[in-house]
């Protein structure tokens, strides 16, 4: 995590910052607001910023606000003045952190604010597989598409994909193109000079230069308008940029991954999302399956939020009762891990007894959890699932069924053969040695999108 400190680094602070550096922030230093801002907008990147509560708190966030620079702030200060906390509090802080300093304390708050602490928790097979091909891909600086629902953990795997990555020591800048306006992304991304539109007070460096040597994660690519794809495909390809009202391009090294969970192929189709593009950031593909696809995850999950939202409120960590894990696995999970993360948030909050009863255990609108039988739900799918392959299979010939087989993979892969392969659990030169044969015969092989998908 990037900490920034501001204010004079006297006693108690320096000790904190001590502290911070110990559970493994990185932090930089400055003395006054106006300092602060100004590294912040030159691109000096910061996850979080511990401010001293005796400086213009609210004006540092409106200042930050007005660049469109978005860093949550906890307070700090000497004697844990009450009143003064609570303005700090009013004035936009998140926390306040008491000094002198306690290790433990700064830890948490930093963990807490920060939201850094995002470990990767797989039981499922479905997803063991997902991550084996993460780790097997993540040495490399090879873009990377990340699709999957809503609230299946997208973000999560982009952050574990750069922290496996020969960038892991270097930034890891998120941006989420769904929420900021289209008139504004331009100047979000690439950044832009001084006088480049009204409002542009100052030079501004965009998050392709803050992510310099590092990765740049694009969340949900597919709402980014048309007319900035192409400028995106252009830094993409020469790995350079231009800022708005820029007169030269400025050279960055940086790995991109992006994420979507629409279906960027049939966005293509519809004329909404650049085929080009989707061939340079689609080199591999990453397919999160849903909650739902991996039951095995689900009382893991379920475990670690317990102990994360026991710990936040300051309560005891109950064990989860087996009706309670019932109720958890046979549920569909429309909202996916976000959705579980909820529900267990208010199970934390609602149980009353030594173990976290299935009473507990709500939807939103504060209706329990339906009994379901996960078991019986999951053998009717497999049958029916079954019964179709099947019929889908009858009077086919092993040959054309393992043709199918090899081009369905190929297709899902958006015709990387090294990917396809793997799946397959076949060589790459057995592979091509069958699509060689399928081309002799006429039949239809999907092509490598992007130089990189020919290996």
């Amino acid at each position: 995590m990037r900490l920034l400190v501001v204010g004079k680094l006297n006693g108690q602070l320096a000790s904190a910052v001590k502290m911070a550096m110990a559970t493994g922030a990185k932090v930089s230093h400055v003395e006054t607001v106006a300092a602060a801002t100004h590294a912040l907008r030159a691109g000096q990147g910061a996850d979080l910023l511990m401010v001293d509560y005796e400086l213009d708190i609210a004006g540092l966030i409106a200042a930050n606000e007005a660049e469109r620079i978005t860093v949550p702030v906890v307070a700090c200060g000497v004697a844990a003045d009450a009143q003064r906390a609570a303005d700090a509090i009013r004035a936009g802080a998140k926390e306040f952190i008491p000094l002198p300093p306690d290790a433990k304390l700064i830890a948490a708050v930093l963990a807490a604010v920060s939201d850094d602490e995002r470990p990767m928790i797989v039981r499922d097979d479905a997803m063991k597989a997902l991550i084996g091909m993460a780790d097997q891909i993540a040495g490399s600086d090879a873009s990377i598409l990340i699709t999957g629902e809503s609230g299946v953990g997208k973000e999560v795997v982009a952050r574990y994909v750069h922290h496996k990555s020969r960038r892991a020591q270097r930034p890891f800048i998120s941006v989420n193109c769904a929420a900021i306006p289209d008139n504004l992304l331009e100047s979000e991304l690439f950044g832009h000079e001084k006088g480049a539109f009204t409002g542009a007070v100052a030079r501004r460096i965009g998050k392709f230069e803050e992510a310099n040597g590092g990765t740049l994660l694009l969340d949900e690519i597919s709402e980014m308008d048309a007319r900035l794809q192409a400028k995106l495909l252009r830094a993409l390809q020469e790995r350079e940029i231009d800022r708005v009202g820029g007169a030269k391009p400025v050279k960055v090294d940086i790995r991109v991954l992006a994420t979507s969970n629409r279906d960027l192929a049939q966005a293509v189709r519809d004329g909404t999302f650049r085929e080009d593009l989707l061939y340079r950031l689609n080199v591999v593909n990453l397919r999160l399956p849903a909650l739902r696809e991996r039951p095995g995850d689900i009382i893991a999950l379920a475990e670690f939020f317990v102990k994360k939202y026991s710990a936040a409120n300051g309560l005891a960590a109950k064990p989860l009762s087996e009706e309670a894990k019932r109720r958890l696995v046979g549920h569909r999970w429309p909202g996916n891990v976000r959705e579980l993360e909820n529900a267990v948030h208010r199970a934390v909050l609602l149980s009353s007894g030594p173990e976290i009863e299935d009473a507990a255990v709500r939807l939103p609108d504060g209706q329990p959890l339906s009994p379901g039988d996960f078991g019986a739900r999951t053998a009717q799918v497999a049958s029916f699932a079954a019964e179709t392959a099947a019929r889908a299979f009858v009077g086919q010939t092993v040959a054309a069924m393992e043709q199918q087989l090899i081009i369905d993979t190929l297709s899902h892969c958006f015709g990387n053969r090294t990917h396809a392969a793997n799946i397959l659990g076949i060589s790459i030169r057995t592979l091509r040695n069958k699509l060689r044969e399928y081309t002799d015969a006429g039949v239809a092989v999907p092509a490598p999108q992007g130089a990189a998908s020919a290996a």
